[in-house]
């Protein structure tokens, strides 16, 4: 195994894994009706392709992909489509958006699925495969990685390509199941990956904490090459940044990308689809959320997207009692749901709910003492203090001067804090406002490049009715000259 490179800051934190990660991957039941949003991504939202009253099937195409960074999306069982409308999804803002409704017929029948013989295939033609199959980053970013597996325009040899099963957030504990049961399967599509990218190496990147996963992963890679390699139980290891650098000692610049220091990074999640995408020709209709907290029987279930959250907490026995907030995510980088009728999607991961005990008490927030703890722990190496004050005092320009879109948002300065500050908050609210006054900017000079444009062809149509009025001159004066020579 290669020598690891520590980054800087970070947090030991409390686990809380063995709630939920002591039984097997159980398979949720096929719930009546499915709300499958379209926008399950980053990128354009995909196109319905489907209508009120239309039957479908089991993995069957609803949303085509619009544009080059977008989706598909699949019916996640056979049935009625009943409606294509906005609905609540699974977003901090609580805001609706356009979904398909399927009312199950609890048949579950598939479409005839394809699997396709890769090494035969054209790469364009492998990654438009996997492309219509829905496959995206299930870390959490959802990205469709299509795009990520397409090297075209690298002169140079991917150096690199690094599977994360870090799984480093506190309560989520789907990737190490996933890793423990189906090792082999995600090594059959980290082989496609690998047949796409090329890459000089390929590293498995797992938290020491979870020795049975890395046994897995390390029998399923025997006569492979690849290297499995455990990394220190530090938050957050899992983060892209914070990995490149444990396993290869390389800085991703600021607003760079893994791929500009020659890696590339997935999820084993990912992995896992891209395998059935290809080997069994199955689109991503479903995906392992790990659901704990307080309820009776925490674990990890096997879930159709589109599923209610409400439902999977059902089949888990139910809330215990004191629940105070349903979190989608970990308790550092999720965000609390408005309503646990939202439906599963591909981003999500981990369904936690909290009580007092888990939720950190409503404390007063105090005055920054500089006492620099939330420096010591920054994990990217920024200067959380300095941006807290430049983003309170909405000196964005300043904000971005130091660094401000290099900090992950992991938690770790509000978490070390002794004046309860929610500094991750104030780090939100600059980036957003920045985004907002750069949409403001494009548009200002969209704005002004349409009137630009409106006045040069005013102007060039002006000058073209001025040249037609001096080419009917001459003729004018001609026939005036011959009326008065006939006089």
């Amino acid at each position: 195994m290669s020598a690891l490179f520590p980054f800087h800051g970070g947090l030991k934190t409390v686990r809380h894994k063995t709630e939920s990660n002591q039984t097997r991957i159980w398979t949720a039941m096929l719930p009546p009706r499915l709300t499958v949003p379209l926008r399950q991504h980053i990128g354009a939202i995909a196109k319905p392709l489907v209508q009120p009253g239309d039957r479908v099937l089991k993995g069957q195409m609803i949303g085509q992909p619009d544009g080059y960074i977008s989706a598909a999306i699949h019916a996640p069982t056979s049935g009625i489509v009943s409606a294509v409308d906005p609905q609540p999804v699974a977003h901090p803002s609580g805001l609706a958006d356009l979904c398909v409704t399927i009312e199950s017929d609890g048949e579950d029948r598939w479409i005839n699925r394809q699997p396709v013989n890769y090494p035969h295939l054209h790469p364009s033609e492998l990654r438009n495969v996997i492309r219509n199959a829905g496959v995206v980053g299930l870390g959490g970013a959802a990205f469709p990685s299509a795009v990520k597996l397409n090297p075209s325009g690298r002169s140079e040899r991917l150096d690199t390509l690094i599977l994360n099963g870090a799984e480093c957030e506190p309560w989520i504990t789907c990737d190490d199941r996933l890793m423990r049961e189906r090792a082999a399967d995600i090594v059959a599509g980290l082989q496609i990956m690998a047949y796409l990218l090329g890459p000089y190496e390929v590293m498995i990147g797992i938290e020491d904490d979870k020795p049975e996963a890395i046994a897995a992963m390390s029998a399923a890679c025997v006569r492979t090459g690849y290297m499995v390699c455990p990394i220190p139980t530090r938050y957050p290891s899992g983060s892209v940044k914070q990995l490149v650098r444990l396993l290869t000692g390389k800085e991703i610049p600021v607003d760079g990308l893994p791929v500009d220091v020659g890696v590339q990074c997935f999820n084993v999640a990912t992995a896992y689809t891209v395998h059935r995408a290809v080997n069994f020709g199955e689109p991503v209709i479903s995906r392992i959320i790990t659901v704990t907290g307080q309820v009776h029987g925490p674990g990890n279930f096997e879930v159709l997207i589109g599923t209610p959250f409400a439902a999977l907490i059902a089949q888990c026995g139910g809330y215990r009692e004191g629940v105070e907030r349903l979190i989608l995510g970990g308790p550092m980088m999720g965000f609390a749901l408005h309503s646990d009728d939202a439906p599963v999607t591909k981003a999500a991961n981990c369904l936690l709910a909290v009580g007092p005990a888990e939720l950190a008490p409503e404390l007063p927030v105090l005055p920054c003492i500089r006492c620099g703890a939330c420096m010591d722990v920054c994990p990217a190496d920024l200067l959380p203090q300095q941006l807290y004050w430049h983003a309170r005092a909405k000196e964005f320009d300043q904000a971005r001067d130091c660094h401000l879109f290099s900090c992950i948002e992991c938690g770790c300065c509000s978490v070390v804090c002794p004046s309860h500050i929610p500094l991750v908050q104030y780090y939100r609210y600059a980036k957003n406002e920045i985004w907002a006054l750069e949409k403001e900017k494009q548009r200002a000079e969209q704005a002004r490049q349409r009137h630009q444009a409106r006045m040069e062809r005013l102007e060039r149509e002006k000058q073209e009715r001025e040249a037609k009025l001096r080419q009917k001159a001459p003729r004018v004066e001609v026939v005036a000259s011959s009326g008065k020579q006939e006089g």
